[in-house]
Formats: C-alpha cells, sequence, structure tokens
C-alpha cells in the first residue's frame, strides 16, 4: 500500500480532499486517515513538525500501516531562482543540513554516520522539474543556514522533515517519493509572512495535482 508521510494538518488537507471512504483515529501521537484514493486503499500518517516527528511517523507507516512506498507531499521553501512560488518539484535527493559530523568522521557536512554523502537518493516520476532539498529543525531567515544550504550544499528548496524520511525508509529499503510545491523563495521577503499568504494556493496546486501523483507512484 502506499501511504502518505505528512508534517502538518494544513498540508494533508491536498490528500484527504481526493480521498473517499476516509477512517481517523490518533496512534503514537500521530493523526491517521485511511482510505481510497483513485478507488485505491491508501493512509495518511500526519506527523507534526520536524525530524523526529517525521522518521517516527514513516517508521509507523512502515511497521503498522504496511507502507510498500511512501509519499511525502507538502509545502517548502525555495532556495534559488529556479524555484516558483505555487509550483510543484520533485525531489530527487534530500540532505539533512544540521547533521554535523565534520571533525569526527571527516566527511562533509549533512553525511550522516552511516552513509557515505551528503544526499540520499529517491524515487522519481513524472514530469515535475526535480530538486535537491536540504532538511533541518529550523525555520528562518539565517544567512548563514542559506550560505550552507545553497553553496556548500547545493539545495534548491528546504523543508524540515524529508531528510529524515529518507533517512528512515532507506533502512527499511522502503521506495520514497517526493513532492513540494513551494510556498517562499529565499530573498523574496520575509519567510514567515510569505508562507502565511501562500498558503491556500500552495494547498490548491497540490490538490489539484494529488491524484496524477498517486497514480504514477502506482505505476513507478
Amino acid at each position: 500500500m502506499i501511504v502518505f508521510v505528512i508534517a502538518m494538518e494544513r498540508e494533508a488537507k491536498a490528500v484527504l480532499n481526493n480521498m473517499r471512504d476516509i477512517s481517523e483515529n490518533f496512534a503514537c501521537g500521530k493523526h491517521i486517515f485511511r482510505g481510497k484514493l483513485c478507488g485505491s486503499d491508501t493512509a495518511v500518517v500526519v506527523t507534526g513538525v520536524g525530524k523526529v516527528n517525521a522518521a517516527c511517523g514513516t517508521q509507523y507507516a512502515i511497521d503498522v500501516l504496511g507502507a510498500t512506498k511512501i509519499i511525502n507531499a507538502g509545502f517548502a521553501g525555495g532556495l534559488n531562482s529556479g524555484t516558483e512560488t505555487g509550483r510543484i518539484y520533485g525531489i530527487c535527493a534530500a540532505v539533512q543540513y544540521d547533521f554535523d559530523l565534520v571533525q569526527l568522521n571527516g566527511t562533509k557536512i549533512g553525511t550522516l554516520d552511516e552513509f557515505k554523502e551528503p544526499y540520499l537518493p529517491l524515487r522519481t516520476v513524472g514530469g515535475y522539474p526535480l530538486k535537491r532539498a536540504g532538511t533541518g529543525d529550523r525555520f528562518n531567515d539565517s544567512p548563514e543556514d542559506y550560505r550552507l544550504l545553497t553553496e556548500e550544499l547545493g539545495a534548491d528548496i528546504r523543508d524540515m522533515e524529508l531528510g529524515a524520511i529518507a533517512q528512515t525508509c532507506a533502512h527499511a529499503a522502503i521506495e520514497l517519493y517526493a513532492f513540494k510545491v513551494i510556498s517562499d523563495v529565499a530573498g523574496s521577503g520575509s519567510t514567515t509572512e510569505q508562507f502565511l499568504k501562500n498558503l491556500d494556493i500552495c494547498e490548491k496546486n497540490l490538490g489539484a495535482a494529488l491524484p496524477g501523483i498517486f497514480k504514477e507512484v502506482q505505476n513507478g
């Protein structure tokens, strides 16, 4: 079964508005929805914000819900002129930019202790432009974070969950697909103000794309 792992209730609405025969419950601090999308059984795990929440929700999707493929869909920040507010991008790789074992291992920042490279690859489908995402437990306008993400790691998009989801899926050998709609772009004003202003269009665009995304992942 394909399971959606999503951080926020607002992001999950884009999926739930396309689902039928929905039931819901709470488990392990997560809001769980089950139902049908495009006629197929699916589920949504709303994890809460941040990497630990995301990893726990992903493991629940795998161990309890029996996920064979996972889709992470949601809002994210653009880091360069190659990203556009309201547009959806597929993610081909993710890194945890706040993971730092440089002094201990001599590896590049973002490289997990059990891996050799900072970026973890994701599966891709469809005609969405592909971008690389940097994940960290920070929502800010920090110039230092921006330089780290763009100059050292070459990330195009930033979020707070995907890198942890990718790490969990890699260990469990589960296919992971991710699609991000841009809520704010660095250099275009306050990240917070942009995010709040653009939530409606992001939800609308992601919701319209979800049935197609689901079918492509099914066939991927």
